[in-house]
């Protein structure tokens, strides 16, 4: 009988030895002793028996247990080919049959079951004991396996270093490992709005897509309606359109809760059944899904957001053959829709133009919202040629989408850069800032068209030369690497006056050389820095002459800072303008704020809303370039501004021009009429300064009256110019 023992039982054979021994000591007459499970499988035999097997008694003995019973110990005697076999079943607390012990005798001792039993009872309650403790440790065990099984599949599912090109395809990671997890043939994640479709077999194996086209119908409109798992375990040959596979199916949720796809588990009909920890630890498989989406998706057009864009590109550069190109998109006009139509409607054009980029132009193309009406597209193994010819189409694609709204039109159209990436690690890099440098250039030249990047091409080698100065400007801002300039305005009449100054801005190189504005103040309005240079200058300026707040105090002598357009049609800069000027302790009409004409003029109504706010906080302001603007000049009843710097154009053409001189006399009497002031720009000799004086201009600003010097050096010799003033 021993050698019926199972390979994988031996293990279990010593422990019950003392059991056997036991049996043979109350029935000494017993030729063979033997234990089986619930299942009819040998736990445990005596040694040196060859007698027939005891297995049509085991089967006979499980076969026919009573359903319910109170008796911890029951069974039967039967004749087994010529010999006496006792069968004794053994029951845990609730009458589940736990083992079978069977006896067989010799012929000649047969005696009756109750004795039997009554002699072996003892023992075998003390084995039914040990073998529900075993049970309970078993189960306790393989729970136990279960459970670092399922936290190990977690950890899997959670990479590294998300960073990690080689992990940049987390969502099909998660599947792969959730298949071969639960041992399916087949699992799917699908998630038709993000147009995510994604089918992985076991390890080695080829995908059978044919029963994710097979269902996915079905489990798609099981998702959505029902909003709940979906379990399937027992097939149904006759169920429409359903392949013969034990199914587990989990809705994918969007951060709002609404369903958007489904995550599915097939298994083989033959295969274990999926139970409740399986299906538990597939739901928080389905909101780990729900996680990496929101993360990498953006969630007003379900492209890529930039850095998940940029990881799954830099994975497929890795993995990659042949050429690939980027295109870089961005809407034209986009203010002029929110201004006319409303930010909500703006919103509508960027959701039709993504639309346009989720139909991907190419297979294994990317698309993705880099910022605000700004996208990007990857387009793999595809050579500079090809993509132009998809940016184009692109192009017009999105020209089609111009639609009538009320009474009006919302055009929509994108401009477009196409350029190459190369081989280098920084390829993306490269490649996006070429694309985009292509896409100013096509907005420079009508914008709603497509260009190349080329580097033969002067717009665009003057573009690039920009964003390496943009580059600069931000490190520049973020290692406080400016300093301030004072140039003096003077009166140019005979009865003088307290000095003014105009401050400059000067950016330092990384060796601390001065680079002059013209270096960097057009880079940095083409590339929306000029807010941002704003405030450094203002909270700068406002440190430096705190300290001489005393000395400022009660006098005629005036600071002026330079705001640009883009500031004063910033609500948020205005909140910041109001706090630092709060916040100081300096006499506010020490503070003059210079605006262009045009930029006023092109944001009147910011403008005005912007100087009628400030100057209740004492403050003036001064309109600079006067004369360059081509509007009425009706505006200058509404704008609170108390000087008129002519623009130095006009300056530079008095001395010779009659009529540029004319002009220049009608603007100082002009500004004198509606108690205006008026400062003469680039008065660079002696000669223009004494004609500025003799046409009616109050002071004077160049070479000729000074040059721009350190704002420290001003503040410095503020004793020597009040002195001065007093002459």
């Amino acid at each position: 009988m021993a050698s019926a023992i199972p390979q994988h039982l031996n293990s279990v054979r010593p422990s019950l030895d003392p059991y056997g021994q036991l049996l043979r000591m109350l029935v000494p007459r017993a030729s063979g002793i033997a234990f089986y499970d619930a299942r009819g499988s040998i736990l445990w035999s005596a040694d040196h028996y060859d007698g027939p097997d005891p297995q049509p008694v085991v089967d006979e003995a499980l076969r026919n247990a009573p359903p319910s019973t109170t008796a911890q110990i029951d069974g039967f005697a039967r004749d087994f080919q010529g010999a006496p076999a006792y069968a004794f079943r053994m029951r845990s607390d609730d009458g589940e049959v736990v083992a079978v012990a069977v006896l067989l005798t010799r012929d000649g001792e047969n005696r009756p079951y109750s004795l039997v039993q009554h002699m072996v009872q003892p023992a075998l309650e003390c084995l039914t004991r040990e073998l529900l403790a075993r049970t309970t440790l078993g189960v306790m065990s393989r729970d136990l396996r279960a459970r670092d099984d399922d936290l190990d599949l977690l950890l899997r599912v959670a990479p590294e270093d998300p960073d990690d090109p080689q992990q940049a395809d987390e969502l099909g990671v998660l599947v792969q490992t959730c298949v071969d997890h639960f041992g399916c043939v087949l699992g799917a994640l699908v998630v038709p709005e993000r147009n995510v479709a994604i089918c992985k077999a076991r390890s080695g194996a080829k995908p059978q897509v044919s029963i994710l086209t097979a269902t996915h119908r079905h489990l798609l409109n099981w998702s959505q309606l029902q909003r709940r798992t979906l379990l399937i375990n027992k097939i149904n040959p006759a169920a429409g359109g359903l392949p013969p596979y034990k199914i587990l199916s989990i809705p994918v949720r969007h951060a709002s809760g609404r369903v958007t796809g489904f995550l599915a588990m097939f298994r083989d009909s033959a295969a274990e059944d999926f139970d409740l920890r399986a299906e538990r630890l597939s739901e928080l498989l389905g909101r780990k899904v729900s996680a990496v989406l929101q993360n990498n998706y953006d969630a007003s057009t379900s492209l890529l957001t930039r850095p998940a864009f940029e990881v799954q590109v830099r994975a497929a550069l890795a993995g990659g053959k042949g050429p690939s190109c980027v295109l870089y998109l961005d809407a034209d006009r986009l203010h002029v829709v929110n201004d006319n139509f409303g930010m909500h409607v703006g919103d509508e054009v960027i959701g039709k133009i993504a639309e346009v980029l989720r139909r991907k132009p190419r297979p294994g193309a990317l698309a993705a919202r880099i910022a605000g009406d700004r996208f990007a597209v990857y387009l793999p193994d595809c050579r500079l040629e090809f993509a132009e010819q998809i940016a184009e189409t692109i192009c017009r694609q999105c020209a089609e989408l111009s639609y009538a709204r009320g009474d009006g039109t919302v055009q929509v159209s994108v401009s477009v850069g196409v350029a190459e990436l190369d081989d280098a690690p920084t390829a993306l890099a490269h490649g996006l800032a070429s694309a985009e440098i292509a896409c100013k250039a096509a907005k420079d030249r009508g914008r709603g068209r497509v260009e190349v990047f080329q580097e033969s091409d002067q717009s665009i080698v003057r573009r690039s030369a920009d964003v390496m100065v943009v580059q600069r400007l931000h490190e520049a801002l973020e290692r406080d690497r400016f300093v301030l300039f004072a140039q003096p305005i003077l009166p140019l009449g005979p009865e003088g006056g307290e000095p003014r100054f105009e401050l400059l801005l000067r950016m330092l190189n990384e060796q601390g050389e001065i680079i002059p504005p013209e270096k960097f103040l057009s880079a940095a309005e083409r590339y929306q820095v000029l807010t941002k240079i704003d405030r450094w200058v203002v909270k700068n300026a406002l440190e430096a002459l705190k300290p001489q707040a005393g000395l400022l105090r009660g006098r005629g002598m005036r600071f002026s800072i330079n705001v640009s357009g883009p500031s004063i049609a910033d609500q948020a800069f205005l909140e910041f303008l109001e706090d630092a000027l709060q916040r100081s302790t300096l006499p506010p009409e020490v503070i003059c704020f210079e605006l262009t004409e045009t930029a006023a003029v092109s944001n009147l109504a910011r403008a005005d809303r912007l100087m009628q706010r400030i100057r209740t906080l004492g403050c003036t302001f001064a309109l600079d370039d006067f004369g360059t603007g081509l509007s009425s000049l009706s505006y200058l009843k509404s704008l609170p501004v108390s000087t008129l710097k002519i623009d130095g154009s006009f300056v530079r053409d008095a001395a010779a021009n009659p009529r540029t001189e004319s002009m220049v006399r009608a603007i100082a009497q002009l500004a004198h009429t509606m108690g205006m002031e008026t400062v003469a720009e680039f008065v660079e000799t002696d000669e223009l300064r004494l004609r500025m004086a003799a046409l009616g201009v109050d002071f004077g600003q160049g070479f000729a009256i000074g040059r721009p010097v350190p704002l420290t050096e001003v503040l410095g010799d503020l004793a020597l110019y009040e002195a001065m003033a007093e002459q």
